[in-house]
């Protein structure tokens, strides 16, 4: 008789320790030191010369895609994110490299959060092969150093369980709360205009605009809870609330238009692409 292992179970996750949930002293750690990790300045006036806007947007959009094509973790998006914004905030970078510094994003974020990461052979695929792995490797050294190794960024993910916890919701609803509010956090890492906000913020103003679009607030009461447990003013929570669910209209009418401008052709070009948002415009 052969003795062969052959467990197919997937892999287990870890549940939130009550030691640190229940404990208010982590939360208040993780606002006294969430700015730290923050980009120090809006880089494309400052820093940038040759990559705009509208070429993060792309390069975060295929990221997004690429992580939820793996099944990532909630968390590694964002923080691969906060990696990107980072580095281009003191490294001026030539627009062709773009994408290529968004794969070492990735790379290094689910080594962080993965139980198994992505690999680099796996990520260079996904950019139709334009990059290679020794070179993603060696760009990883790279982003390492500017970051001086200070990979534990705080991100929106690491408020919400505290924030869910306070409010007076049913705890049926809380797991489809948690869902559309990380929904929120992944639309807000693809913007820009989010990226100089602090995390509690956009953690707050996400589980406010999921407990609004699913009609369970009672008005401005919530709204004061929220600011209230994260030490955020109440205009500013606002602001960035309506600021989230205008993204989010914004991103659905993109969407609608997109879908009812392709072709037959144009679709099935779409479905021929080795990477999931074809980028490769940007490295011309």
């Amino acid at each position: 008789m052969e003795l062969l292992c052959c467990e197919v179970d997937p892999i287990r996750r870890a549940l939130p320790d009550p030691n640190l949930l229940y404990d208010d002293r982590v939360l208040h750690n993780l606002l006294t030191i969430e700015e730290r990790y923050l980009p120090h300045c809006s880089y494309f006036k400052c820093v940038q010369k040759d990559i705009q806007p509208f070429m993060r947007r792309m390069v975060a959009t295929w990221m997004l895609e690429v992580c939820e094509e793996q099944k990532c973790e909630e968390e590694v998006f964002p923080l691969a994110m906060n990696y990107l914004d980072r580095f281009l905030a003191v490294v001026p970078t030539r627009k062709c490299h773009l994408q290529l510094l968004g794969a070492v994003c990735m790379f290094l974020a689910s080594k962080l959060k993965e139980a198994i990461p992505l690999t680099a052979e796996k990520l260079c695929i996904y950019t139709d092969n334009s990059i290679k792995p020794q070179e993603l490797l060696e760009w990883e050294l790279v982003v390492l150093g500017k970051l001086k190794w200070n990979l534990a960024a705080i991100t929106p993910h690491d408020f919400i369980e505290h924030i869910l916890r306070k409010l007076p919701l049913p705890k049926d609803k809380l797991l489809l709360i948690r869902k559309h509010a990380q929904t929120f956090i992944a639309l807000c890492a693809t913007d820009f205009n989010f990226a100089m906000y602090p995390p509690s913020m956009i953690a707050t103003g996400s589980v406010g605009a999921a407990i609004c679009g699913l009609q369970l607030n009672d008005g401005d009461s919530l709204t004061d809870l929220l600011a209230k447990i994260t030490n955020t003013d109440v205009d500013c929570l606002k602001a960035c609330q309506e600021q989230i669910e205008a993204v989010l209209v914004t991103s659905l009418r993109q969407v609608q238009q997109q879908q009812q401008q392709s072709n037959p052709k144009t679709m099935d070009e779409l479905d021929q692409a080795s990477t999931p948002t074809d980028v490769r415009d940007i490295n011309l």
